[in-house]
């Protein structure tokens, strides 16, 4: 069922602008600390962090409990 903008409810749409907000502040984030953070304390190759960070919340995720190293 394909739904339009004008058919979602104000909740709705509050919703969906809010979690893509979310989303752009959490990539954004994870983005900056890989950028930071020096290459020794990153497991992985940071390019392929970089990549993993685009997938929607999962990406920024899994690099901020599995990317960094203390």
């Amino acid at each position: 069922m394909v739904r339009r903008w004008s058919d979602l409810t104000e909740a709705q749409r509050r919703t969906f602008v809010a979690m893509g907000v979310v989303q752009v502040v959490f990539a954004g984030a994870a983005w900056t600390d890989l950028a930071l953070r020096p290459r020794e304390f990153v497991r992985g190759r940071k390019a392929w962090w970089a990549l993993a960070i685009l997938v929607n919340f999962a990406g920024p995720l899994a690099y901020f409990r599995w990317g960094r190293r203390t």
